[in-house]
């Protein structure tokens, strides 16, 4: 059985949700490969030291950050980090080595940004017949250094015309790119709903007349959402806030005019999806992609604020015409009214969205899978050829 590794972590959540989309598909036919979600983190530091010194795993500070909204000046902080990446690549390159040769997968596929090159040259230098795949999970690549490095070796899937514009002007010559139709989904937003949207509606407290947002900003919400059920106290809204358990509880506490739903931590993000008419959140490449994907037009801001490798996305929507952008959500009632007034032409606009990435990245990654493996047995053959 073929031994496909998946590389993620949890900073944001949506790499591990691209990993376990594709895990899945991948674990069925035709392909019925073994899929490994590997966690780079665990790899780097397998005695979780960072965790033990800090009291936090990485990934729990940018998400308390996210969720808490103190994300400005993270473009000079990712500066910095790809500065120390750089300086440790010697250590990553060995500690990478030997996971390779312990693990011994017959493909690797990269989720994350910022540590393709010390992943790609550890492989190559391990393991030489095995391919190396970047799927960026975000709309476009912010570089240098992010997602796409100018390395041979390194396959590229791009979801977007803009990514594959900018891996044509990064990548090496001989470089593989490849394009598909957007972001990987998991494999629910592609499922119908099972229910009457009315008939759920009611049962829920909300009301089927009424137009309804989501507000959605992630698996750990953010104090934003607090501004915008405030200003939209007459508007109809699920609010899903993850494991915030105290914005929760706040938002609850709200007075509000119109019927409201507030969600805790859930795994049926597609099911609210489908019980609203549009989304209010940030520009992260997930939840638009997502929205879309369910048919809902979408309301995000785009500011001092953004985290740098979302600035794209805003312009994405409006190039698309698939929402509105704001500068702030201090006018998120005014962006409301207009979007509801439109509603209709922005949901035709939706349906031109045809996103297949879940069912279009397997087929490539057989498809680089089957040349490398052509490509070892063409180079073994010559290398046991009589002279």
């Amino acid at each position: 059985m073929t031994r496909v590794d998946l590389i993620y972590f949890n900073a944001g959540g949506g790499h591990r949700a691209s990993a376990l989309a594709l895990q899945s598909v991948l674990r069925e036919p035709p392909y019925a490969w073994d899929v490994r979600l590997v966690n780079l983190f665990e790899v780097l530091d397998p005695a979780d030291h960072f965790r033990r010194i800090t009291g936090k795993a990485p990934e729990d500070w940018y998400n308390q950050r996210l969720a808490r909204g103190w994300t400005l000046g993270l473009s000079q902080e990712l500066k910095l980090l790809q500065r120390l990446i750089r300086l440790g690549h010697p250590s990553l390159l060995s500690r990478l080595q030997n996971h390779w040769n312990a693990s011994r997968p017959e493909l690797v596929v990269s989720l994350i940004p910022n540590f393709n090159l010390a992943l790609c040259e550890s492989l190559q230098t391990a393991l030489p017949q095995v391919p190396y795949v970047t799927v960026l999970t975000d709309l476009a690549d912010h570089p240098p250094h992010f997602w796409i490095e100018c390395h041979p070796k390194q396959h590229v899937v791009c979801g977007t015309p803009r990514a594959v514009q900018q891996a044509r002007a990064i990548a090496h010559p001989a470089q593989p790119i490849h394009a598909t139709s957007g972001m990987v989904l998991r494999p629910e937003f592609y499922q119908p709903a099972l229910w009457d949207k009315a008939t759920r509606q009611r049962q829920l407290g909300l009301d089927p007349t009424r137009p309804t947002g989501l507000v959605l900003f992630g698996g750990h919400g953010s104090k934003a959402m607090l501004g915008i059920a405030q200003r939209l106290a007459d508007t109809q809204l699920i609010l899903v806030c993850g494991h915030n358990t105290a914005l929760a509880n706040r938002l609850r506490a709200l007075p509000a005019s119109a019927p409201r739903l507030v969600v805790g931590f859930s795994t049926d993000i597609p099911g609210h999806m489908q019980l609203a008419d549009f989304l209010i959140g940030k520009p992260g490449p997930g939840s638009v992609s997502e929205a879309v994907q369910q048919g809902l037009p979408v309301i995000v801001v785009d500011n001092a604020w953004t985290m740098p490798q979302e600035r794209y996305n805003a312009e994405w929507i409006l190039d698309n015409q698939v929402g509105l952008v704001l500068k702030s959500f201090r006018n998120v009632h005014r962006a409301v009214a207009q979007l509801v007034d439109a509603l209709d032409t922005y949901r035709a606009q939706v349906r031109r969205i045809r996103n297949r990435a879940l069912f279009e990245v397997p087929v490539i990654l057989s498809q680089v899978l089957q040349q490398a493996r052509s490509e070892h047995s063409h180079t073994e053959c010559l290398s046991t050829a009589p002279r």
